[in-house]
């Protein structure tokens, strides 16, 4: 048995939990991350990140990108192509997740934070102010918790937090002999999936190319088993377009947790941050960036309560809702006009110059959705009525 009182013990070692573990551990406060899994170990995720996370840290993450991208393409059931260039600063980055997830967790390392992998948790219990988390390897003690156990992990459910609805993603991971062309931009397929999209985020050599729909249920049971089968359909027809065998792939089916309104995001001596706290965008499914970020503040609010400062978590939650969570009211709204009418949206909306420059300024945080949202909408409406 470990009789330690840990300041903070956070489950789960994706990029939100280690982000909130090197910062606590870099304000020197004692850190336990408990990951399930054995690492390196790889997520299903395309792995796109927008280099604008990099100014919440005081290290290089050069070593963890696998190579960057500007360019972008888009198309319309295969055709209508348009081809554009973000306009941001950097190009976005994109990662491996086994390589990048590692470089975050060694960073947190590197600052003091203690990782135990292979150590699933079993359950928790609050005792006084102080939090008992069981595992098999025995329990650990902490005075503060941080629930980062993704969009299926039992840490939101047994602290008490509402159960969120889940959606399905298919993932091909595609490993080519022969380095991928720099010129290979980032591809969106509208039209392919109901009420969604397809993507193709290239890596130095290969490609992860994911499929999901965005409005309408939520897929569970045998409505899952279709979504998913149409899901490969897409993925095949699309596979052929870049001289890919999906054969050759290796396939992920996995959960994904995008934001579905304003929810607490704290409780008594515990929060919620990344994938289980619903922090990914409901239109693009950003996950990586706003994971991080939110990692970022809870470690500021866990190191202010540690400090006797009331009422720290209260304000995370606050701060989330206002600074991203009320941003994603709109873009919610916009998704779910968009996917409805993929068609409309991709003539009226992708298809406008601004579109790409748009995109590169959401994912910089340089523009909010509620910025542009009621241009986009009042197109989008304007579009369903015949003869516009």
């Amino acid at each position: 048995m470990d009789d330690r009182i840990y300041d903070c013990i956070v489950v789960g070692a994706g990029p939100a939990g280690s982000s909130a573990a090197y910062h606590l551990a870099k304000q020197g406060r004692s850190v336990l991350v408990l990951e399930a899994a054995s690492l390196p170990r790889y997520k299903p995720c395309s792995g796109a990140v927008s280099p604008s996370v990099a100014q919440y840290f005081d290290f290089d993450f050069a070593p963890a990108i696998d190579n960057q991208r500007r360019q972008v393409r888009y198309t319309y059931q295969l055709d209508d192509p348009i081809d554009a260039a973000l306009e941001t600063a950097e190009p976005i980055w994109m990662v491996r997740r086994e390589v990048f997830d590692q470089f975050l967790v060694q960073q947190a390392q590197a600052q003091g934070a203690e990782v135990k992998d292979g150590t699933p948790v079993t359950g928790i219990a609050l005792a006084g102010d102080r939090w008992q988390v069981s595992t098999p390897s025995g329990p650990f003690t902490a005075s503060y918790l941080v629930a980062a156990d993704g969009a299926q992990g039992p840490m939101a459910g047994w602290l008490g937090f509402p159960s969120l609805p889940l959606r399905i993603a298919t993932l091909l991971e595609v490993t080519t002999a022969d380095p991928v062309a720099d010129t290979f931009p980032m591809s969106f397929e509208f039209g392919l999936v109901k009420q969604g999209c397809l993507w193709n985020f290239p890596k130095r050599q290969g490609y992860s190319i994911g499929a999901a729909s965005f409005v309408g249920k939520s897929a569970v049971g045998k409505a899952a088993d279709k979504a998913t089968a149409d899901y490969q359909t897409a993925l095949d027809r699309y596979c052929q377009t870049i001289g890919v065998n999906p054969a050759q792939a290796q396939t992920y089916h996995h959960a994904l947790k995008l934001w579905d309104g304003q929810h607490p995001l704290h409780r008594e001596r515990a929060v919620l941050v990344g994938e289980a706290a619903a922090i990914v965008d409901p239109l693009s499914a950003e996950g990586i960036r706003p994971g991080m970020i939110s990692g970022v503040k809870a470690a500021a609010a866990i190191h202010r309560a540690l400090s006797g400062e009331t009422g720290a978590l209260a304000d995370y939650t606050a701060e989330m809702q206002t600074s991203w969570g009320a941003d994603m009211q709109w873009a919610k709204r916009i998704s779910g006009l968009f996917f409805r009418v993929p068609g409309i949206g991709y003539r009226v909306g992708i298809k406008r110059p601004t579109a790409t420059q748009r995109l590169g300024q959401i994912l910089a945080g340089e523009v909010q959705y509620a910025d542009i949202a009621n241009r986009v909408m009042k197109r989008l409406g304007a579009g369903l009525i015949p003869g516009r």
